[in-house]
């Protein structure tokens, strides 16, 4: 799915550009467009008929967020909720020039929930995606910088768009643009790096803390912007020190008798930690990076999900599941096979799923991601194989093959 974002190879997009510089891509050279994603017949779908709820929509005009109670409602008999969207007050507040923010829709949006799961195999970080549909002349935020880097993909209409090199490099969450606010602004008066109009197919990438604004021409824009959370070398230096909790030394109490507000003090108790640090570091280092790869898995399994599975369906597959029958690793699902004496473990981020040890080289197979049959399988005969494969059927642990290459096929979960 990268492919279908950047007009250069993916090798030379994550030499030249990936979390350095923009990349901007017309329509010509990308090979395809976005309005399979999202497009206005789909926008009013979404907002008149999937039952939308905050948070899930947003509406901003001229750099301010609109008042929830201007497009939210009760949804009426049997679904006495108040935070369903209004689509009449959506109609009004958008005739008035807000925007509409569509948040979270590889969530609930069918076409965005395998662009997004894809694109997460693509780039190895966790994605989202928002759309942003603004009226003709119409702007919906100040510029500004994301803490995330950004695909922006135009489906519709034609925005123009300024982009300004960042006030601070590379922020990280905690470091959100109203942190630099009055740098910002400065910057947005200055010559942009970008000054161009985006149209229907036009694909632009912002690294992370890159400013931009962007402004509707004289029809309705409908854009996506993807959301990349990239990992940081910050991310991995705090799993290290999460883990150096379990280090005996490390958790030692300080003295008593020791004045924190002398700085001699300070710094001779630093450097002695910092000399602690460096031997423990070097001495039981894989025992560490063991533990920060478990971290880091578990980060990532939390930021991101697999596709859904239908539970009735996948019921239905595993009943009728023979030697014939094939199945894949549900993509996206984060897990490790581990060896626990006589038994292997399949360990999970909400669960550890145990086996005979016979079983694991059977498990390496299915976690391999290849496509499997029970009667396939090393070490097991076809009935084991059977029996395997069923349950990691019903654990949601494989899905059939044809549910991943096929859409509206048992267990995609491609339900809003």
């Amino acid at each position: 799915m990268l492919s279908r974002c950047i007009a250069v190879d993916p090798a030379t997009f994550a030499r030249d550009h990936w979390g350095c510089r923009p990349l901007l891509s017309r329509a010509a050279t990308l090979p395809q467009g976005f309005d399979d994603l999202l497009s206005a017949r789909m926008v009013d779908e979404l907002i008149a008929e999937r039952g939308v709820r905050a948070p899930f929509i947003r509406m901003a005009r001229d750099g301010d967020l609109v008042a929830r109670n201007c497009y939210l409602g009760p949804g009426g008999f049997g679904a006495e909720m108040p935070d369903q969207v209004d689509s009449a007050k959506v109609l009004a507040q958008f005739a008035a020039g807000a925007t509409i923010v569509l948040q979270g829709l590889h969530r609930l949006w069918p076409p965005l929930i395998d662009f997004v799961g894809e694109l997460v195999g693509d780039l190895g970080h966790p994605v989202q995606a928002n759309a942003y549909v603004t009226p003709p002349e119409s702007r919906g935020f100040d510029a500004h910088y994301d803490v995330h880097d950004v695909f922006v993909l135009q489906t519709a209409g034609r925005k123009q768009w300024r982009v300004h090199e960042p006030v601070h490099r590379d922020p990280l969450p905690s470091q959100p643009w109203t942190d630099h606010r009055a740098a910002v602004e400065a910057r947005a008066h200055d010559d942009p790096v970008i000054d161009t109009v985006l149209g229907p197919g036009d694909a632009l990438y912002l690294p992370r803390g890159w400013i931009h604004s962007a402004q509707a021409l004289g029809e309705t824009s409908i854009h996506i912007t993807v959301g990349v959370a990239a990992t940081t070398v910050h991310d991995v230096i705090a799993a290290i020190v999460d883990e150096l909790g379990t280090v005996d030394d490390l958790r030692a109490s300080l003295p008593i008798g020791i004045d924190p507000t002398d700085r001699d003090e300070a710094v001779a108790i630093a450097t002695k930690t910092m000399a602690t640090l460096v031997e423990v570091l070097r001495d039981r280092a894989p025992e560490i990076g063991e533990g920060v790869a478990t971290r880091s898995a578990a980060r990532h399994a939390a930021a991101t999900r697999p596709p859904a599975v239908r539970p009735l369906a996948t019921l239905d597959s595993a009943a009728q599941l023979d030697v014939d029958t094939r199945l894949r690793w549900r993509r996206g699902l984060v897990a490790t096979i581990a060896d626990a004496g006589d038994r292997v473990e399949l360990r999970l981020a909400d669960r550890v799923m145990s086996f005979p040890h016979f079983c694991a080289d059977a498990l390496g197979v299915v976690r391999s991601g290849a496509d499997v049959v029970a009667g396939d399988l090393p070490r097991l005969d076809a009935a084991d194989g059977v029996v395997l494969l069923r349950r990691l059927l019903r654990e949601a642990v494989v899905v059939p093959t044809a549910a991943t290459d096929a859409p509206g096929t048992p267990t995609a979960g491609r339900e809003a």
